[in-house]
């Protein structure tokens, strides 16, 4: 087995896990605060690099100011959808959120379409990201270093925010028993609109990132969205941790398998998830109740 290969392989996964990562967690955000399988969350994440090419054609802005203000752009949407939309089927059974949002992402994707085609554009990485540095046995891009430094950034900020503030124990509690936690004065359906809008951001976050690596199209996010699901499952559904380290994990995982065996690197991830299924039905990092 070439070596050279077989790190260029693992760094190819990690990068495709750091996309994983990011995506899965805002699936998980919400569906672990809020109940909702948002299948919209691969049209935001389109919506994330699509703004950012039209905001470089149109606009000239440039990557570093789309990185701050697309993600705010889209989290803008994201609160619009939660607050006009997803509101309104509360209690209702969770499938009407999940049909919402997959009609919301059929409906966007569609426009998108009719109006800038199915051929991918390119997005060109920042002139300080140009370029690569040598690791010995193998050449690597520095844009896809960043990838992999700005994700781990981004996830472990989430977890830590979620999982370790008083912010988040609010949020959690807030799922768990609404109306005790308006007793003490905590706007519950405000913190409903902001967790929704945060998760919205993330996707396009993740999305103005990945626009200098694939080619910026209305399906880049139904293709990927498939996989972010099973990577999901498999970390157990709502569980943030779950959500990152099964994202990295599978995306180099998927990454050897190109080298090991080519023919199953489609899907790999899909055989994980049925073995993870079959042992442990609430996923790796689920937790007990």
């Amino acid at each position: 087995m070439n070596p050279s290969a077989l790190v260029g392989q693992f760094l190819v996964g990690l990068i495709n896990g750091s996309f994983y990562a990011m995506l899965s967690l805002g699936v998980a955000v919400v569906f672990g605060l809020l109940h909702i399988v948002n299948f919209a969350h691969g049209t935001l994440y389109m919506l994330g690099a699509f703004f950012a090419w039209l905001a470089l054609q149109q606009l000239g802005l440039n990557y570093w100011t789309a990185l701050i203000v697309i993600p705010l752009a889209v989290a803008l949407i994201g609160a619009l959808i939660e607050r006009g939309m997803l509101s309104r089927l509360k209690g209702l059974d969770p499938i009407y959120g999940f049909l919402l949002t997959f009609g919301i992402s059929l409906s966007v994707e569609g426009l998108f379409t009719y109006w800038f085609g199915s051929s991918g554009r390119p997005y060109p990485p920042p002139e300080l990201l140009r370029g690569g540095v040598s690791i010995g046995i193998a050449f690597v891009p520095v844009y896809r270093l960043w990838i992999v430094v700005a994700s781990l950034l981004v996830c472990l900020s989430t977890w830590f925010l979620i999982e370790r503030t008083r912010l988040g124990a609010t949020m959690r509690s807030a799922t768990e028993n609404a109306p005790l936690v308006q007793v003490f004065g905590v706007n519950v359906p405000l913190l409903v609109t902001l967790t929704y809008a945060g998760s919205a951001g993330l996707a396009a976050l993740a999305g103005v990132l990945a626009a200098p690596v694939f080619q910026v199209s209305a399906h880049m996010g139904s293709q990927l969205l498939i996989l972010v699901f099973a990577v999901v499952v498999i970390g157990g559904m709502g569980s943030i941790l779950g959500a990152v380290v099964t994202g990295y994990a599978l995306g180099i995982i998927e990454g050897i398998t190109k080298i090991v065996y080519p023919e199953g690197a489609s899907i790999v991830i899909y055989v994980v998830m049925a073995i993870v299924l079959l042992l442990k039905p609430g996923g790796l990092f689920a937790r007990s109740r």
